[in-house]
């Protein structure tokens, strides 16, 4: 069977999805897949309604705004990849302390959970939010090169930025406390389905695999999905995501993870209910 699988946006945050597709795990397991990246206009809900895609890579908070407004139906989450946040703050500076984003310009990454993570985690350092100038500059290639420009003191992405090699980070992730920030979604009867199970296998062995083996080496395994990234950047990117305990854990979604989640989001005015894990997560199998 062919799994075709979907990734919001296409970065070494996610390696364990990628290495179930780069280090053979699928294949070992007697599964074919397809991989694409989400193109503008489409949604992870959309994408599964319509039957163009198997397995999502999205998160949790995806739907909940649209779930305050009494809207069903939404894909379930099954898998967690991600448990914090993946983004960077770029700057020139060698020296850092979040006080410093205040009476400064920001080019930040205005995706609904991106913003509302680097929210809180300014909140949680005790940054006042009004006092930074937050700028939306587009897409990612945008803010680069809106950073590169000198149009602002610190730039807010995913990493690796072939671009930014010499520029210092800090991670927002490590920030802040640990949520369900990436997972894996599909549709209830594609996740009770025989093929699901296998594939969860899969993902499972791959996540552990991650966990175990050194950067260098997954670096090695995913180079063909990033062709213009440089391995030792690759590596270097992966070794610091790792360090960060970005991939810990197994595929579950833990109930903990996700209520933090719900903080955020409450905290930053993104939702009006704390929607209950049933409504949004399951385990596979159905």
């Amino acid at each position: 069977m062919t799994i075709r699988i979907t990734a919001s946006r296409h970065t070494a945050f996610y390696t364990p999805l990628l290495a179930t597709m780069a280090a053979g795990f699928l294949d070992k397991h007697g599964l074919k897949y397809t991989y694409s990246v989400l193109v503008p206009g489409e949604t992870a809900a959309g994408m599964i309604r319509s039957g163009k895609t198997d397995i999502m890579q999205s998160a949790p908070s995806t739907n909940w705004a649209r779930m305050d407004k009494g809207e069903t139906g939404f894909p379930l989450h099954f898998a967690l990849i991600n448990r914090r946040d993946g983004f960077f703050l770029f700057r020139r500076t060698k020296d850092f302390a979040w006080k410093d984003l205040e009476g400064k310009t920001l080019l930040a990454d205005h995706g609904s959970q991106p913003l509302a993570m680097l929210r809180y985690a300014a909140h949680c350092n005790g940054v006042d939010w009004q006092k930074i100038r937050v700028v939306n500059a587009g897409s990612p290639a945008d803010m680069t090169a809106a950073f590169r420009a000198g149009n602002a003191h610190f730039v807010h992405l995913q990493a690796p930025v072939p671009e930014l090699t010499d520029c210092p980070s800090t991670s927002v992730g490590a920030s802040m406390p640990p949520n369900a920030f990436s997972s894996l979604c599909a549709s209830k009867e594609f996740i009770a389905s025989d093929a699901c199970k296998t594939f969860a296998k899969a993902f499972g062995e791959a996540r552990q695999w991650v966990q175990n083996t050194e950067a260098g080496e997954i670096a090695a395994k995913e180079a063909s999905f990033f062709p213009n990234v440089d391995k030792a950047l690759l590596a270097a990117v992966i070794d610091q995501y790792k360090k960060i305990g970005m991939w810990d854990g197994g595929i579950e979604i833990p109930r903990d993870l996700y209520e933090q989640s719900l903080n955020v989001f409450e905290f930053t005015g993104g939702i009006q209910t704390r929607h209950a894990y049933e409504t949004t997560c399951c385990a596979v199998g159905g």
